[in-house]
């Protein structure tokens, strides 16, 4: 990987992640245009790393709460109802389904689904669940009200997102939506939902891919360092972005933009312009 293609991506990375259109596809879409080898799922774990660390920094005083109060109610009986040590379970219940199902089908994740053929029709169909849940969801619901059953199913819905073309933040959001959540409580439970998972996984990734065991792909490691950091800072500014968007904005453009992109690959994929 050259350091142009790492700039490139690491700013595709950082636009993406965060908006429900599935960073992954687009990393793996960037890279066959462009001529590119695939950048590989190790790239894109690692990279995720610096999307995740504006979390961290974006999120840092609820996530210093939830934290706190989630250790303190292990040991102080009238904490455990309180709604951000419960928000600390629920994150931990909600991340058990991706983990799991990651590590089984962690042969397919790496070689299988990043097929374009699959991204594309991931990418249409999870838009129109998408665009129901944002038309029929009552989006009353608030963070405080989390359940440990709509923690199991955003669970769910984020192990959905294993399948380049679903999107984590798309799957976790929609599944919101359908639960009655408002839009910016379902997109902020979304980013804090992934903090463990896209964490852990970036970090496997990068320890197999320095022990060499990993079969998601070389992995370059200035350049992807590169393209982390650049993650990072345009990630930051994406997150700002979208809950200002989403508290007046729908997920209708989002929706669109994932359809057409869908269509466009399969037709690319049909002509032979793109190989699979």
């Amino acid at each position: 990987m050259g350091w142009v293609e790492a700039v490139v991506l690491g700013l595709v990375q950082g636009l993406t992640e965060f908006l429900p259109i599935s960073s992954s596809a687009h990393l793996r879409v960037v890279g066959s245009v462009f001529g590119w080898d695939d950048p590989g799922a190790a790239f894109t774990a690692i990279t995720q790393i610096g999307t995740e660390l504006a979390v961290l920094l974006y999120f840092r005083h609820d996530i210093w709460n939830i934290v706190r109060t989630w250790v303190l109610s292990l040991g102080r009986r009238e904490l455990r109802s309180h709604p951000d040590a419960r928000t600390g379970w629920l994150i931990i219940i909600g991340s058990v389904p991706i983990v799991v199902l990651g590590l089984l089908f962690q042969d397919q994740i790496e070689t299988t689904f990043r097929d374009l053929r699959i991204i594309a029709i991931a990418l249409v169909v999870f838009s129109l669940a998408l665009y129901a849940a944002d038309r029929v969801g009552r989006k009353e619901r608030q963070l405080a009200d989390l359940t440990v059953g709509h923690g199991v199913l955003y669970g769910l819905a984020q192990a959905a997102a294993l399948i380049p073309g679903v999107s984590r933040s798309g799957g976790t959001i929609t599944m919101g939506l359908f639960l009655g959540y408002s839009r910016a409580a379902a997109a902020r439970y979304s980013f804090l939902l992934a903090i463990p998972a896209v964490l852990g996984s970036g970090l496997f990734q990068a320890y197999e891919a320095f022990t060499g065991g990993t079969a998601g792909g070389a992995v370059a490691w200035g350049p992807t360092a590169v393209a982390t950091v650049i993650a990072f800072g345009v990630g930051l500014a994406v997150i700002a972005w979208l809950l200002r968007y989403l508290e007046r904005g729908t997920f209708t453009p989002f929706v669109v933009y994932r359809v057409v992109l869908g269509l466009l690959l399969l037709a690319a994929v049909g002509a032979g312009v793109l190989t699979p």
